[in-house]
Parts: C-alpha cells; sequence; structure tokens
C-alpha cells in the first residue's frame, strides 16, 4: 500500500531553504571578527588569498573526490563572476576595511546586503519581487543600520567606501551564485569558483608569505583557518543551496540577522560592548524578514 504525506512538496522547498540559508548566514556572522583578528598580524592581501588557496585545495580535492564533471564553457563566466565577488572582491575589501574601522562598524553594512542580492537577483537572476518585499526589505535594513548609529559608532570615509563595495561584490557573487547552481548544483559552484581562483591566489600566497611565521599568535592562526574552511567553503554549501530551494529574494533576507549574529560574536571575541536593545530591534528585524520572505517567492520575470 503506498503511503501518503501530509506535507506539501511545494512547502517544504522553501522551509528547507530557509534552514540552510539560515546556517550559511550564522557560519558567515563569525567571518568579520575572525578576519579582524586575523589582520591585525596578517596582511590583508595575504589574508586573503591565503584563505582561497585552502579553500580552493580542499574544494579541489572535493571535486575530485566526487568525480563531479567539469562546467560547461556557458557557466565559466558566472563563476569567475561568484570567484570576484565572493572569493576575492568581498574577503580582500572587508579586510581592507577592517584597518580602518572596527569589526562592529563593518557588521553594520550587512545589513545592506540582503537588498544588494535581491537587486542582483532582479538583474541577474530573473526575479520579481512584489513591491511589499521592497518595503520590508528597505525597512529591515534601515532597522539595522539604526541600531548601530545609536551605538556611538566611529566612521572612518576609507573603511565605510570599502564596506560598501564589499557588499555589492558580495551581492553580485551571491545572486550569480544562485542562479548557476540551479544548473551546477550548490557546493559544485563554490568549489568550481574556488578552483578557477587557484591559478591566481597559489602563486600570490607564495609571494605575499610573511618571511617569518614565528610571530603569528593562535588566534590569528585560528581566525585564518575559520575564514578558510567555513567563511570561504562550508558556508557557502548551505548558503547556495538554500538560495536555490527558496528563492534569492527571499532566503536573502535572513542576511538582516546576520548583523546581530555578528555583533554577538564581536562581543565575545573581541569584548565589544553590546547594548541590550540589540534584542528589541532583533525581533523587529525578524518579522522584516517574515514579511520579505513572504512577498519574495514569486514568478520569474517573463522572457522577453
Amino acid at each position: 500500500m503506498e503511503r501518503t504525506s501530509n506535507q506539501n512538496p511545494a512547502t517544504e522547498k522553501p522551509a528547507s531553504g530557509v534552514i540552510n540559508g539560515l546556517i550559511g548566514v550564522v557560519i558567515f556572522s563569525g567571518s568579520l571578527p575572525a578576519t579582524r583578528i586575523a589582520v591585525l598580524e596578517f596582511d590583508p592581501v595575504f589574508l586573503t588569498v591565503a584563505r582561497a588557496a585552502i579553500a580552493g585545495v580542499l574544494a579541489l580535492c572535493l571535486l575530485l573526490l566526487f568525480k563531479e564533471q567539469r562546467p560547461a564553457r556557458r557557466q565559466i563566466l558566472s563563476l569567475i563572476i561568484v570567484a570576484m565577488g565572493v572569493v576575492i572582491g568581498f574577503p580582500l575589501l572587508t579586510a581592507l576595511a577592517l584597518q580602518h574601522v572596527t569589526s562592529a562598524h563593518s557588521i553594520v553594512f550587512v545589513g545592506l546586503l540582503p537588498l544588494a542580492t535581491a537587486v542582483f537577483g532582479v538583474l541577474r537572476g530573473g526575479e520579481r519581487p512584489r513591491p511589499a518585499f521592497w518595503f520590508f526589505s528597505v525597512l529591515g535594513s534601515l532597522l539595522v543600520i539604526g541600531f548601530a548609529v545609536t551605538q556611538g559608532l566611529n566612521a572612518s570615509p576609507t573603511g565605510d567606501i570599502l564596506m560598501l563595495l564589499a557588499i555589492l561584490a558580495c551581492g553580485l557573487g551571491y545572486a550569480e551564485g544562485a542562479k548557476i547552481s540551479k544548473t551546477l548544483g550548490g557546493w559544485q559552484v563554490i568549489c568550481w569558483a574556488l578552483v578557477l581562483s587557484l591559478p591566481v591566489v597559489m602563486p600570490l600566497t607564495a609571494w605575499l608569505a610573511p618571511v617569518s611565521f614565528s610571530r603569528i599568535s593562535t588566534p590569528a592562526w585560528l581566525s585564518l583557518a575559520y575564514v578558510s574552511l567555513f567563511s570561504m567553503l562550508i558556508g557557502f554549501v548551505f548558503w547556495y543551496r538554500g538560495l536555490v530551494q527558496g528563492g534569492i529574494a527571499a532566503v536573502g533576507q535572513l542576511q538582516l540577522l546576520q548583523p546581530f549574529f555578528g555583533l554577538a560574536l564581536a562581543a565575545a571575541l573581541l569584548h565589544e560592548q553590546v547594548s541590550l536593545g540589540m534584542f528589541g530591534v532583533t525581533v523587529a528585524v525578524i518579522l522584516c524578514v517574515a514579511g520579505a520572505r513572504r512577498y519574495g517567492r514569486i514568478n520569474p520575470l517573463p522572457s522577453r
């Protein structure tokens, strides 16, 4: 006798997308605090290419282990865009920015990432969210930014510009990666993007390596390991899968929670003070995420 299920497959996939996306957000939340610790002892350019090289070697091993087919020629350009956005662009720009601003200040700009991802999702992924989606998205971003401003964070024009450029690069990489994940697979996208980066980052890693590593502290090494393994590889496995299952625009709004996870980690790792007002704003942002998710997943743009 055939067993029936009470679950609707149409709702299972978006729900799985939210779960996978949330796991990715939690992993990414540690990226900026870890990068802040690492750039205190590592050169930011070396840190960027080293983390990409470490993750790239592991990605190559995974692709060989599972005998994955090579990407089609038409997919190479998209993979290059992913590599330029999330393998090189975002890590390098944030590492440079964190030489001018605190990790808490840089985390503020992550509140703009859902908007950037949604915009590039429209431009590159063919999604068309409803007007209500944009309302909740903008409101959630304003809540995040407003919260950080009330904390009296010191601003640096150079650091702010670098963070804005980092957000644009990351948003493009997220959206492009989600688009190609539909045909190539979620973890395969980040792995192939990392592998494509190896011919560039491997020689640069050797060239820019410090003369001696003897003065590098354990926290700096652990931070390098985190941004290499989790921020650069494992987090994307969950994130791209979530974007494909739940939609770029809808699942992308989970990034509104990332600043608060990041601030909590910054307080724990860097001993930065976090106001109790964070919890009230977090509740409001969660409501914005729920509203954006409800109106974010609709039919793609019609072909012309």
